[in-house]
């Protein structure tokens, strides 16, 4: 028999044995969709019944709310180096009343989503995200809750697929699919805490099954952090898509919603603002004495700053005061001491809970954003990196303190902050001009110019470095939404003298980290708006790919139980002089 026989008795042998085996050893997509879907338990029926009463519980409780919501966009391109790189981008800050946004009749019109009116009432901030997509209401909100129109047996299907912790969370998942596809319903899936039954994370995407999806809708992960006891509420979402087009597989955009303040005042017509406590505030007027005209004079840019500082506490732009304001606090202080300089009361330090890359002198009272931190804070064994960069942000601030830049006495008249919390966002700009930044500039040099500040210039010379090369798909974050921008009108940075004291910048050099992505090292609790450092473990750089400077990055899941704080345990009656109690931390 030659080879061709051979070939065509061997096919003809394959065939008549394939006819001949049972049907199961083939099933069919029905029966394989079957098996998958294994009947639930007595236990997991529960849970899921549980987890459906939580969420409207989490739906009518944000109807209440009004926090403070942030929205930043990066859209990508492909890099032959990092991979992948920032093209443009956009960043959104408002306080949503979620009560106007979150509806019972959100998919009322079967299914169909409107392109009229997109993001009505407080959240008309956002009309474009430039990413070529539709976005409207419904799919804003449909990432802050499951679904508000109907979360329940009558609209869903739920399978389970595992046990899971998240971080210290026992949690049970189950895949999600609606009943009826439909475009806006959720598709994916959810992560059930086993305790209380409160979904606490949830990804997927909002086209209800359908196919199509890519161009109406985007695909998210959703976690929750537990605020109180039994009280989970949304804190974060990542979404991203990748680019169909591209051969690397590069994103063609990442973005991140979040969210905090949910403790604010809700601005009702009986609530009163004047009532809020402004947390670790104390009195330093003076209870003695008689002030002169310098005295006089700087006690009132004193009390201008305390009013601007609660306005924007109570308004939600501040953190609360935390130990980690109290380190700024403390190398801000420094460098005035390091330089021989007196100054009429300590230098105090706040962090702005935002994005964009800024810092401002508020009278003494220095704020530093999140974002600036976060980029910033590159963890070296020394820590020599880290200090060095907070050193340059902080000596550029102190300057302004110490040539007398102080912020707009104006603000001493306690009417000129009457204004609802959510108007802070316009009617406090507290940038410097550029002819005081100018000066700033040079005298921030001068400050870090001693002996023990000199070695740390090169530091933040190679941030600037990162920056520039990164600043062209940077505008939104280079941005200052309230004070003083990193970079001068002409491109060029404040600071630019530093860039010659750094090394060359060398992205494939994996010694060399000059910058971190967002979100890198500070998180802020949601209910408390205090500010917590991460402490999360150093990754290994493997390429220039694993570098990420300035970029979105996924939230993290590794959640944990609220705990109440301990009050310190009241001291024997015998004894004179007890011992300090510990201070507790905040928990997540």
């Amino acid at each position: 028999m030659n080879l061709p026989s051979k070939l065509t008795a061997a096919m003809a042998f394959a065939l008549m044995v394939a006819s001949a085996l049972p049907a199961l050893a083939f099933p069919k997509k029905q029966q394989l969709e079957s098996a998958y879907a294994r009947k639930l338990t007595p236990a997991q029926n529960a849970l899921i019944d549980k987890a459906i009463v939580r969420e409207a519980v989490i739906v009518k409780t944000l109807r209440e709310r009004s926090p403070i919501v942030e929205t930043y966009i990066q859209n990508m391109r492909p890099d032959p180096v990092m991979g992948q790189t920032v093209d443009s981008d956009v960043h959104f800050l408002a306080r949503v009343d979620f009560g106007k946004v979150i509806g019972e009749n959100s998919f009322a019109r079967g299914g169909q989503l409107s392109t009229q009116g997109r993001f009505k009432h407080s959240l008309s901030y956002i009309t474009d995200l430039s990413l070529r997509m539709t976005y409207n209401e419904a799919g804003f909100v449909r990432m802050i809750v499951v679904d508000s129109a109907g979360f329940d047996r009558q609209h869903y299907n739920f399978t389970f697929l595992r046990n899971d912790f998240l971080g210290t969370v026992p949690t049970v998942v189950f895949d999600v699919s609606p009943i009826k596809k439909a475009p806006g319903r959720f598709f994916g899936r959810i992560w059930v805490e086993r305790n209380g039954g409160n979904i606490v994370r949830y990804d997927g995407n909002l086209a209800g099954g359908e196919k199509d999806d890519i161009n109406r809708y985007f695909h998210f992960n959703s976690i929750r952090t537990n605020v109180e006891d039994g009280l989970w509420l949304p804190t974060a979402s990542y979404i991203e898509e990748s680019d169909p087009k591209s051969p690397s597989h590069s994103l063609r955009f990442k973005a991140i919603n979040q969210i905090w303040g949910y403790s604010l005042k809700i601005p009702a017509k009986e609530s009163d603002e004047a009532e809020l406590e402004v947390e670790g505030a104390t009195d330093e007027s003076q209870q003695n004495g008689v002030l002169g005209p310098l005295g006089a004079q700087r006690q009132w840019v004193q009390e201008a700053e305390d009013n601007v500082i609660e306005r924007l506490y109570t308004a939600g732009l501040i953190d609360a005061p935390s130990d980690f304001d109290k380190v700024l606090a403390q190398l801000a202080n420094n460098i005035l001491a390091y330089n021989q300089i007196p100054i009429d009361r300590p230098v105090r330090v706040r962090t702005l809970l935002t994005e964009p890359l800024e810092s401002v002198a508020v009278g003494n009272t220095i704020l530093i954003s999140k974002g600036l931190v976060d980029t910033t804070a590159v963890v070296t064994a020394d820590g020599a990196q880290q200090m060095g960069n907070l050193n340059a942000l902080l000596a550029f601030q102190v300057a302004q303190i110490v040539l007398g830049h102080h912020i707009d006495t104006k603000y001493a008249f306690s009417d000129r902050l009457l204004f609802p919390p959510e108007s802070a966002f316009q009617k406090l700009p507290l940038f410097h001009t550029d002819a005081d930044d100018t000066e700033a500039a040079k005298k921030a040099l001068e400050l870090l110019s001693v002996k023990d500040l000199a070695d740390g210039q090169q530091y933040f010379g190679l941030y600037l470095q990162q920056l520039q090369a990164r600043e062209k798909g940077l505008k939104a974050l280079t941005n200052p939404q309230f004070g003083d921008s990193l970079i001068k009108p002409d491109g060029t940075f404040w600071m630019q003298a530093l860039i010659s004291k750094a090394p060359k910048l060398n992205d494939t050099d994996l010694k060399q980290q000059a910058a971190e992505p967002l979100n890198s090292y500070l998180v802020n609790d949601p209910w408390t708006d205090q500010v917590i450092k991460l402490n999360a473990a150093p990754e290994p750089l493997l390429s220039a790919r694993d570098k990420l400077p300035f970029e979105i990055t996924p939230v993290s899941v590794n959640l944990s139980y609220w705990k109440a704080p301990v009050s310190p345990a009241p001291a024997p009656a015998d004894t004179a002089t007890p011992a300090p109690a510990p201070a507790s931390q905040p928990q997540r």
